[in-house]
């Protein structure tokens, strides 16, 4: 190419003027949201690193349990005696332990109820008139019969609401362990009338009950680095805290009924018949699809019996944080083999006959997907097996068991809507699984660190099962309503699970939808995948904090996340970005008066000098005055000119040749950054799209501006087009702007 004098290209609108001299304005705080979280993050130490993965010096403590309870079916009532070895890996002395009591959120006039606000409601069922206002509130909670030390002695203990204070004789010292005994009783709930997310549904035509058991014992509170004790009392929203622990449980119930349980059954042979065994044997052969166990008929035949004799069924789970149990006289048994990696886990499902004919074709297949969806995305699911429990209107987890909602109407028929219901709420609890049973985050705090992380992993399970399945949670554009709700409804992701306004929106969807948008606009699924992946190895068995998450995803990507955690969890900013104007030039190689006196800008080495090339506005009037009617591309030959000039025959066959040049300006309503995505539509019908990294607001939060130099007209220009950030408004997201039609039309 031959040498030539510097290229300048002018905007016909930009005017340099010298300013006039005005008064110094104050000065003002760092308000850029491209800030770093250094305000805002706990500070990194030798428990938790910068880097967010576990420090040389974390620990935490462990609790074994062995647990012999009774369920007495007549009464509905539950008695166990354990006994709890706590081990204190800590480097602090403890003075006393604290015990959760979670059954006492029932109690009448307990301080749950006496939290919550009350209305009269005019209009009510009979039934749940009767409930509220006619009825003797039951009784409910844990009655403690006894503490005693290792050698029997009373312990001194005290009670409040949910949480239970063992006082200790002497200091529990570090690297010590201490072995106590409980003993206590409670009245089991029926959770379909009083609430809950354990107890039992009683089946009105044939007398029997289905027990889902949960928080049936006292269970140790988390001690650690963060807080010391997590002592916070249950609300009823914010779940569980648990440390880590083995069980072995014994549990005595009628004959008739059929357990499933976290952990493995060790006395198989002993409560079930050897063709049930035989069965099971062939199950862990069953690759692809469930064998049944006990089958409809065997059940059918057990729940007219209701048997005055016992069996105890006994269980053993190691490296668990809890325990959950499922009893009935009703269930349905089948079971299929899981290659996962190297190990063969085993998909479950228990289910009344009501359930059927759903449940037998469809609960324990999806189970097996989700095992092996969650594992491609974290790591190898870990436990010997996961089962899914039919208990209508729950849906609960639990260690290796779940409890799920969804059953066909009394003629065996399933609508879509249940059906896909029940796939998605199976996909969603044995997730959890992964969180927070196995990477181990305070719920009592932090709700989103289970149940977003998960949402965002059930999206991921249900589009891998069907790409056209109708899930609730992930997509961007489902998040829009809530997020351009009304503000004084609205609480950062960061809040505590009991102050939230709208839960689910907050704790499940907004943070499913955050990691999508990372995922699939921010970072990219390569980047994105390692890093989720990073975290959930990094934390498995082990408790993380929402610090620990946000540092992983930057330290195992190389990007900066800051701004998006700062806008998307820490506040209640929305997305809103919008084309403000469009201004389209052309070359001339005369200057217009509007741009006769801007300033040759100062480069690097000096003055730019020229031949110049000039851009004009094509709406300008001078332009169009001069031509005596609008401008038009056939009509400019400078740039045909300027072409000829300068590259050789051999240069231009690889040089570009625009015709139209744009320049876009961007704007952006809503407080929350996002990159901006641009998809642009030229008049012969092809399209162009650009992704802007969210950077493109770093010194400008309001405003930004892109050049677009196109060898065709450009017919419209369009902002996210796909629907993949959230933007509460497409109103101002086209140009020309597009009239959206109203939902009545």
């Amino acid at each position: 190419m031959k040498k030539l004098s510097l290229l300048l290209i002018f905007p016909a609108m930009l005017i340099a003027q010298e300013k006039a001299v005005t008064p110094k304005q104050q000065g003002k705080y760092d308000t850029n949201k491209f800030s770093q979280m250094y305000d805002l993050l706990a500070t990194p130490n030798m428990f938790r690193t910068a880097s967010g993965a576990p420090g040389p010096a974390y620990y935490q403590q462990q609790a074994d349990y062995k647990i012999d309870i009774e369920l007495d079916d007549k009464k509905s009532k539950l008695t166990g005696a354990e006994t709890i070895t706590y081990s204190n890996n800590s480097p602090d002395s403890l003075e006393y332990l604290w015990i959760q009591l979670d059954q006492n959120q029932a109690r009448a006039n307990g301080q749950t109820s006496l939290a919550e606000g009350e209305k009269i409601n005019q209009v009510l069922p009979l039934e749940g008139f009767s409930t509220k206002y006619l009825k003797k509130d039951l009784e409910r909670g844990f009655n403690i019969e006894q503490v005693k030390d290792a050698k029997g002695n009373a312990m001194s203990y005290t009670i409040n609401e949910t949480m239970m204070r063992i006082n200790l004789a002497s200091p529990l010292k570090p690297g010590e362990k201490i072995s106590f005994s409980i003993k206590w009783w409670y009245n089991i709930n029926n959770y379909r009338k009083e609430g809950g997310r354990s107890g039992y549904e009683l089946f009105e035509k044939d007398g029997n009950k289905l027990y889902v058991i949960a928080q049936f014992y006292p269970r140790m509170a988390v001690y650690n680095d963060v807080e010391g004790w997590q002592n916070m009392q249950f609300w009823g929203s914010g779940e569980f805290a648990l440390p880590f622990g083995n069980f072995d449980v014994n549990i005595t119930v009628p004959a008739d009924h059929v357990i499933d349980a976290t952990g493995e059954l060790t006395n198989r042979s002993e409560v079930f018949t050897p063709e049930q065994v035989k069965r099971y044997e062939q199950a862990q052969k069953s690759f692809d699809k469930p064998v049944v166990i006990v089958t409809q008929a065997e059940a059918e035949a057990a729940e007219k019996g209701f048997s005055e004799k016992k069996k105890t069924w006994k269980f053993s789970a190691k490296n668990v944080r809890d325990f959950g149990i499922a009893s009935s006289r009703k269930f349905i048994y089948d079971a299929m083999a899981v290659k996962i990696g190297n190990r063969t886990v085993m998909a479950e499902s228990v289910y009344p006959k009501e359930a059927n004919p759903l449940w037998g074709e469809t609960s324990t297949m999806v189970v097996a997907h989700t095992l092996k969806s969650y594992s491609s995305h974290t790591f190898d699911y870990p436990y010997p097996k996961a089962v899914s429990v039919s208990a209508e209107d729950q849906g609960m987890e639990y260690p290796m068991i779940c409890w799920n909602y969804g059953r066909p109407d009394e003629n065996g028929v399933t609508s879509k809507e249940v059906k896909n219901g029940m796939i998605g709420v199976i996909i969603h609890e044995v997730g959890h699984t992964f969180f927070p049973m196995i990477v181990n985050s305070d719920e009592r705090q932090w709700t989103w660190m289970d149940e977003g992380l998960n949402s965002f992993l059930e999206y991921l399970a249900e589009q891998e099962l069907d790409p056209n399945f109708p899930s609730r949670r992930g997509p961007a554009k489902n998040i829009v309503p809530y997020m351009s709700g009304d503000q004084k409804f609205l609480e950062p992701i960061m809040s505590n699970s009991e102050t939230i306004h709208q839960f689910g929106n907050n704790a499940y969807g907004k943070p499913a939808t955050g990691l999508n948008i990372l995922r699939e606009v921010v970072m990219g699924r390569e980047l994105f995948d390692y890093a989720f992946k990073t975290y959930a190895n990094r934390w498995k068995f082990k408790h993380p904090t929402p610090e620990d998450f946000f540092r992983t995803m930057e330290d195992a990507s190389a990007v900066d996340l800051d701004w998006f955690f700062r806008g998307w969890f820490y506040s209640t900013d929305f997305v809103d970005i919008g084309i403000k104007d469009v201004k389209q030039y052309y070359v001339s190689e005369t200057p217009t008066a509007d741009i006769k006196d801007v300033k040759v800008r100062k480069g690097r080495f000096g003055f730019e000098k020229g031949p110049f090339v000039y851009l004009v506005n094509g709406d300008n009037p001078e332009v169009n005055a001069a031509n005596k009617k609008a401008l038009k591309v056939e009509d400019i030959k400078p740039l045909a000119d300027y072409v000829d000039q300068t590259f050789t025959a051999e240069e231009k066959t690889s040089i570009k040749s625009p015709k139209y040049f744009y320049e876009v300006e961007f704007n952006k309503p809503g407080g929350m950054i996002m990159p901006i995505l641009v998809e642009i539509t030229y008049e012969d019908g092809t399209k162009d799209n650009y992704q802007y990294p969210a950077q493109i607001w770093r010194k400008n939060n309001d405003t930004a501006k892109k050049v677009y130099a196109t060898a065709k007209a450009i017919k419209s220009i369009q902002i996210d087009p796909k629907l993949l950030t959230a933007d509460i408004d497409v109103t101002n997201n086209s140009w020309p702007k597009v009239e959206q039609k109203s939902k009545f039309d």
